[in-house]
């Protein structure tokens, strides 16, 4: 450990960082398309790559934008990393895009970061509070696959859904209170959900799969079928409607 950062520090700096180095590269206009979001994962990648070299060089390594080295498997503390989290919505101009930034330490996300770089905003498990008072009465959804069974527990509740891109977005408009819940079933990996999970349990809010099984991270395995973040009072709610959907249906 550096003495210049300390690990939540760093994981700021990380979101903080590589947010610029996104927008930049978008902001001057010379790329679009697949060609910008191509270029966005690399750069980013590249840069946390080096920053964490030189700052946590014993620590494990897990991003979406690199290959996997099975070592992490053997470390206590390993960095789990998704550079460009909804790259298709960072290349066509949409602010549903973010940056996750998860330290992971045997199997539990310890310090996270979430950047919104379009919002100007990184949340951090230090201190993220979730927003209390009133419910939304909306269940955020993916845009390009929304589950069945969120559609099902969202008309059981009288609630609407509503879609974004990143899981990211997602999880952080559930803390801020604009949804009250955030369903996802169909797949996702673990780059997908450390740092929001991360920040959203620090922030007081109920992360689990959709069973009530605990998020682990750090897997041989690093594929997650399914996730729910929500706010608590809705948690048994949510996860008994979704136990009777999968039991119904054979599947979410």
């Amino acid at each position: 450990m550096t003495a210049q950062f300390d690990d939540a520090t760093l994981s700021k700096r990380l979101a903080q960082g590589t947010g610029e180095i996104l927008k930049g590269v978008r902001n001057v206009g010379v790329l679009r398309g697949r060609a910008l979001g191509d270029a966005g994962d690399d750069l980013a990648q590249n840069w946390i790559a080096r920053v964490l070299e030189q700052h946590r060089p014993d620590d494990g390594f897990l991003s979406e934008e690199a290959a996997d080295n099975p070592e992490r498997l053997g470390k206590e503390r390993v960095w789990i990393i998704d550079p460009l989290d909804g790259t298709k919505e960072f290349a066509t101009g949409r602010q549903d895009w973010a940056v996750h930034i998860a330290l992971v330490e045997n199997g539990t996300p310890t310090h996270a970061s979430v950047g919104l770089p379009d919002l100007g905003v990184v949340f951090h498990s230090s201190d993220a509070r979730a927003v209390t008072g009133p419910l939304a009465k909306k269940i955020a959804v993916s845009h390009n696959r929304p589950p069945a069974v969120a559609l099902h527990i969202a008309e059981q509740l009288g609630f609407s859904t509503g879609s974004l891109g990143s899981a990211g977005a997602k999880a952080m408009h559930v803390l801020l209170g604009d949804y009250d819940a955030y369903i996802h079933a169909g797949g996702q990996y673990e780059w997908d959900s450390a740092a929001p999970v991360g920040v959203c349990l620090a922030a007081g809010l109920h992360c689990s799969r959709l069973d009530g099984t605990p998020l682990q991270y750090n897997n041989k395995d690093t594929y997650l079928p399914d996730i729910l973040i929500c706010r608590k009072e809705l948690a048994d709610e949510i996860l008994e409607l979704a136990a009777k959907f999968r039991e119904e249906n054979g599947s979410y």
